[in-house]
């Protein structure tokens, strides 16, 4: 009874606090453009079922297997760094608002792979590059496509973006039916980054948000036991946010998977309140983005931890200050790549470099001894690239 006790409140609270977005899906097409909006080519991996009718492409149920599917998503102008401006009335407006500019299915593996191939060789040699991007908890699918874009446009990624999307129903009334089927989805991952190390990828990284981040380590440890962790050589920098892992967990997973080549990065803030709900429903125990004891212990694993509690959350529950944080950050980075600082630290702390970097929004804590780190996670280089060319 007591877990009852517990549940209706939070469940009830997180419904109260829901995000934005307009019922009944918002990927409707629209022919409109607009003077100085920019558009993102979006590759699609799904374990979601196909709609049978609307616009939505995916709902909320299992499949077994992938599917696959290519989208254009807008961005106006007008759009303010770590965002979603949803569009309403439907199909939207491009000048204020992200809209569809266009949506189709892919049918089968081969014509996936076959399209995302052709993306990276159009790419030029040296920055021939696949960041998978792994949605989290209470999802539909057109938000998975909105935050997605919304990531790779704030942080001017310049290769190709793969989201992967798993069947999330986008309710707070079904965390046991996502965390099922982010665990499900496991293999759908692992073979997409499969896939992905084959298309003639030079670097290929991993950004994963909340409950996603459990499908993530999941695939990895996977992938480990598989002999083929390092997905031919490309993997880099995995990036989880906010992740909604068991603590002790988290810890015996990367124990199989091994200490990194390159660090996993980590943002993490003792306030997320969707993290400590989760906590609760999960027998009290800390989860991985809001723990705080013994941070020590996690960057011992070859994690870079970057604590985000001072900062400032764009929503109520605290849960997505990444969105906010990482323009920033990479401009930051950027900087110092320019003139000439390389970010190369061997046995030990990195501390003082994150100060430098992160400014008002927090410091990186942890020790990377045994690592040697230079350009640590890739939603952080890739754009510093391009300024340094």
């Amino acid at each position: 009874m007591r877990f009852r006790f517990i549940l209706v409140p939070v469940v009830v609270f997180l419904a109260a606090c829901a995000g934005s977005r307009p019922d009944g899906g918002a990927l409707e097409v629209t022919a409109v453009t607009a003077p100085g909006a920019t558009e993102h080519e979006l590759l699609v991996a799904a374990t979601r079922e196909r709609v049978k009718t609307g616009p939505a492409m995916f709902n909320g149920e299992r499949t077994s297997g992938l599917d696959f599917a290519d989208l254009s998503i807008s961005v106006p102008p007008s759009h303010h760094s770590g965002d979603i401006e949803w569009p309403s009335p439907l199909p939207g407006d491009p000048k204020t608002e992200f809209v569809a500019r266009s949506l189709a299915y892919i049918d089968g593996a081969e014509a996936f792979k076959k399209r995302l191939t052709q993306r990276v060789a159009a790419l030029p040699k040296g920055r021939r590059s696949v960041a998978v991007i792994v949605h989290g908890f209470n999802n539909d699918f057109d938000e998975a496509v909105f935050r997605s874009t919304q990531i790779v446009h704030d942080t001017g990624f310049d290769g190709v973006p793969v989201l992967f999307t798993w069947a999330s129903r986008g309710s707070v009334f079904d965390y046991v039916y996502d965390r099922d089927s982010a665990t499900i989805a496991r293999d759908g991952l692992e073979e997409l980054l499969r896939v992905a190390s084959e298309s003639g990828v030079e670097d290929l990284y991993v950004f994963a948000h909340s409950m996603g981040t459990w499908a993530t380590i999941e695939a990895l440890r996977q992938a480990k036991i598989g002999g083929h962790g390092d997905f031919n050589g490309k993997l880099r920098t995995v990036v989880l946010a906010a992740p909604d892992i068991d603590v002790d967990v988290f810890k015996s997973e990367m124990r199989v998977i091994g200490r990194p080549k390159y660090p996993f990065v980590l943002f993490s803030s003792s306030d997320d309140q969707a993290l400590w709900m989760s906590g609760l429903i999960a027998g009290e125990k800390p989860r991985l983005g809001a723990y705080t004891e013994d941070v020590k212990a996690i960057a011992d694993l070859g994690v870079i931890v970057i604590d985000l509690s001072a900062t400032e959350a764009n929503d109520s529950l605290a849960h997505n200050k990444f969105a906010v944080v990482l323009p920033d950050f990479v401009n930051r980075l950027g900087d110092r790549l320019k003139h000439g600082d390389r970010l190369a630290a061997a046995h030990g702390s990195l501390s003082e470099t994150a100060r430098g970097l992160t400014g008002s929004f927090g410091s990186l804590v942890g020790n990377t001894a045994g690592a040697v780190v230079t350009l640590p996670a890739y939603l952080l280089t890739l754009p510093a690239r391009a300024a340094a060319r």
